[in-house]
């Protein structure tokens, strides 16, 4: 089976935004522009097509990122013969709690659409996203989304991108009106301007910019040319000259700076209105890269261990990256993967190089939402599903087998804030219940599973209350568990202030073969998330080679249960420095525990504290309730950082302790006759009032 469609003609895209800012009813609209589906579905009717998960319809937001196929023909609508582009659309969450799906999305696509609403303009999370771009250095174009609604300001939302996010944004489009009055857009590259008719948006139709607002387009256009000659030396020398630039020239220039992220295209429109989605459909052909844009990928040899490249190219070997698992309660395991290079055909073998471990892929789905479609064959650039891989999980790189096994970068995730003890609530819901966890555990990184061992109780932790609501609404529906949930705890860590050292010998010598294990190590505090290091400072072999693996593993359990109140040491650096073996007696076991020994030992010189996480809240409310809403942050130890005006509305910005935030959306619905509402996000961790930490370590030992 040839290739149906050229690399150059692929699109790898993400929808990333902040929650409610609209990116469902765009990637809804996309899907109906583009053919694939018949009808519009509304996320407030919960029917969007692309939120496909029950509790997703219930509540109005996206919680898993799903992927789509479509085909888009740029300016087909105006009558003009333009080739067909293939893209791969990924809808991501908005909601913080589900970071994990935005991140692992970016690192898979070669450029992104990053939706604003156009009366908040920049909010917290699109901060978020913004940043997870710019660590994957994602190419992208911005929609100013919701220009219809009571408030909306193109130019205020636009001013916010330029502040908060990037002085390089570039607008392309203005909103001919706002409000109720919006009625179409203006191209500022061919100053035109397009209005969009028939029921759903769907007749676009070209015409000359209305009187009142050619003064506004020329000085828009001004600005855009400038900005865009200034990347490209041939085109500053035209305009500098004062001689026109033809709109293909631009156009080359600008998709050359935004691919290279020296630019960033701004468009606008609105979603719900059926305004402007086409003319950002033309421009992720325009102006975002396909897979051949990007310079190649590089990995590790899995044999060589040397630096090597894949290009995205079908001849190059098989290369591609595990980035979801989702589970299916008809299939199993459905794993998504992205092809970086070569070419798949079903039932062949390929190697996951991240484990050693050869896998069948015996079926391949290109997704569509939660359909599918069988196909025989992948090729690079392509992103699709297979069921039934035994041991591939997120980040595992998958390899032809005998060619030169490469080892992509894996993808690294935040750690759990939160964490609730749950049991079964009958017998038979026990077995039902650990089975269900794994599958969901397998799924999701920022999820974890774990036992304590004092209560015998499962503990389970996430990235926030609605994170772990939704794993427990996920557990009835599709695995039939019904559990009982305690209340949410805080995952706190334990750290050091100081450095210090200690001893530890473990000598059991009683007749015969007995134990002797003796070390000194040095612990050394480092900066807020710079993790653990272990270090072999040992000269000389007064400890042989053998057991020093024995020593990190038992310094590495220690690490498990701090001295304070028994939660993990983070952030520090152990090295094993100093002494002694026994020739006869001398064995793992026994410098694996006086390892374990000395660390302890070691932490409680070196002034432990107790460190809590602290969150990035942003509450929105109106002003008469202002007074009120910032005397109960600081009741609960929040520290106001900023308070500003967006419209009519007064935002406050603090940091927060989490353990302070629990049942905080119900106590501000009271504080604000249930007008109020706030968004927050992990910022950081931090040490525990000396009195806090004190309630803390007491009630860890009831």
């Amino acid at each position: 089976m040839a290739r149906q469609y050229p690399i150059e003609k692929y699109r790898n895209i993400g929808v990333i935004a902040h929650i409610d800012a609209g990116k469902t009813t765009v990637t809804e609209r996309i899907l109906f522009y583009t053919g694939i589906s018949h009808k519009i579905g509304e996320v407030h009717e919960g029917e969007a097509v692309m939120d496909w998960m029950e509790q997703e319809r219930e509540r109005g937001i996206t919680i898993t990122s799903a992927a789509t196929t479509c085909f888009w023909s740029p300016e087909k609508y105006l009558d003009k013969d333009t080739q067909e582009h293939r893209f791969n659309i990924i809808d991501t969450p908005g909601h913080i709690d589900f970071t994990v799906e935005v991140q692992r999305a970016l690192r898979v696509l070669d450029g992104a659409v990053v939706i604003f609403d156009g009366v908040a303009g920049v909010e917290p999370q699109s901060e978020t996203v913004w940043r997870q771009a710019d660590k994957f250095n994602v190419p992208r174009i911005c929609f100013i989304n919701k220009l219809d609604r009571v408030g909306a300001s193109f130019e205020r939302s636009f001013d916010s991108i330029l502040e908060k996010l990037t002085p390089n944004a570039v607008a392309m489009y203005i909103p001919i009106g706002v409000e109720s009055d919006l009625d179409g857009v203006i191209n500022l590259l061919t100053m035109k301007a397009l209005r969009f008719g028939g029921k759903l948006g769907e007749e676009v139709k070209e015409e000359e910019i209305p009187d009142n607002l050619l003064d506004e387009a020329k000085k828009w256009r001004e600005k855009l040319v400038e900005k865009i000659a200034a990347e490209d030396e041939m085109l500053l020398e035209k305009y500098l000259g004062g001689e026109e630039i033809s709109v293909e020239d631009l156009k080359k220039a600008l998709r050359k700076a935004t691919i290279d992220y020296k630019l960033v295209p701004v468009f606008c429109g609105s979603a719900l209105k059926n305004t402007g989605v086409q003319s950002m459909l033309d421009a992720v052909v325009y102006y975002l890269p396909s897979p051949v844009d990007l310079p190649a990928l590089k990995g590790i040899n899995a044999k060589t261990k040397e630096e090597e490249e894949r290009k995205a190219d079908d001849s190059e070997p098989f290369t591609a990256l595990a980035f979801k698992v989702a589970t299916d309660p008809f299939v199993g395991t459905v794993t998504y993967f992205r092809v970086y290079s070569g070419k798949l055909t079903k039932g062949s073998y390929v190697i996951n190089t991240t484990t050693g471990e050869k896998e069948r892929l015996g079926r391949i789905l290109r997704m569509h939402s939660s359909e599918r479609e069988e196909v025989d064959e992948l090729f690079a650039g392509d992103i699709a599903a297979t069921v039934g891989l035994k041991n591939t999980s997120t980040g595992h790189t998958l390899s032809e087998p005998g060619s030169s096994p490469i080892i992509l970068e894996e993808i690294v995730f935040p750690e759990p804030v939160i964490s609730i003890r749950i049991e079964p609530k009958t017998k038979a819901d026990q077995e039902k219940m650990g089975t269900a966890l794994r599958r969901l555990a397998q799924e999701d990184p920022t999820f974890r599973i774990k036992g304590d061992p004092d209560t015998g109780e499962t503990i389970i932790s996430g990235m926030g209350e609605l994170h772990l609501d939704i794993i427990n609404d996920r557990m009835k529906r599709e695995f039939g568990v019904e559990a009982n949930v305690g209340r949410p705890q805080v995952a706190y860590r334990e750290t050091i202030k100081n450095d210090a050292q200690a001893e530890a010998k473990y000598v059991r010598q009683s007749g015969g073969r007995g134990q002797y294990g003796h070390v000194w190590l040095r612990v050394e505090s480092k900066e807020e998330g710079a993790g653990f290091e272990f270090l072999d400072e040992i000269k000389g072999g007064v400890i042989p080679k053998e057991f020093i693996p024995a020593v990190e593993k038992g310094v590495k359990e220690a690490m498990d249960k701090g001295v304070v109140a028994g939660y993990p040491l983070i952030d520090m650096s152990v090295a094993l420095y100093d002494g002694s073996f026994h020739d006869v007696d001398s064995s793992e076991i026994a410098f694996k525990i006086a390892g374990s020994q000395a660390l302890q030992e070691a932490v409680r010189r070196a002034t432990p504290i107790l460190l809590e996480p602290i969150m990035k809240l942003e509450v929105a409310i109106p002003e008469n309730f202002l007074g009120d809403v910032m005397g109960d942050l600081s009741a609960r130890r929040g520290k106001i950082e900023e308070t500003k005006d967006r419209m009519n509305i007064k935002i406050i910005e603090a940091k927060i302790p989490l353990a302070q935030m629990f049942g905080y959306a119900t106590s501000l619905r009271s504080l604000t006759e249930g007008r109020g509402n706030f968004t927050m996000e992990f910022d950081k961790y931090d040490e525990v009032p000396g009195n806090v930490a004190q309630e803390i370590i007491e009630g860890k030992r009831k």
